[in-house]
């Protein structure tokens, strides 16, 4: 079961790189990127599903509860940003898009530096 909790993880890494590489990439003409949904619903499945195999224990992993339930509303909110922000493109703009890309970047800390 780790080699399947590894793989979601590197799923979710590579999901929060597409939303963080697409956020700044798109900074010069303002605008959401198709793969930037893609990237925060691939970065928010994986990792509800690797907190789920952490908290039952299959995976061996143990888990913050507090940290989870923070990581997991930074994400919802990256999350519904973009997808608003693909509703109504004329809300995006440099700052909306700095916006994603800083609480990335801010889920990104919260799970490399709390222990």
């Amino acid at each position: 079961m780790d080699l399947v909790f590894q793989i979601l993880l590197v799923l979710h890494l590579v999901g929060w790189a597409i939303v963080l590489g697409g956020a700044l990439v798109s900074l010069r003409a303002p605008k959401i990127p198709a793969g930037l949904l893609h990237g925060a619903l691939t970065a928010l499945v994986t990792g509800l599903i690797m907190a789920g195999l952490g908290f039952s224990g299959v995976a061996g992993h143990d888990y913050d509860h507090v940290k989870i339930a923070v990581k997991t509303v930074v994400a919802v909110v990256i999350t519904v940003l973009v997808v608003l922000g693909q509703r109504r493109p004329e809300r995006v703009t440099a700052g909306y898009l700095g916006a994603i890309a800083g609480l990335t970047v801010a889920n990104v800390a919260v799970a490399v530096i709390w222990r």
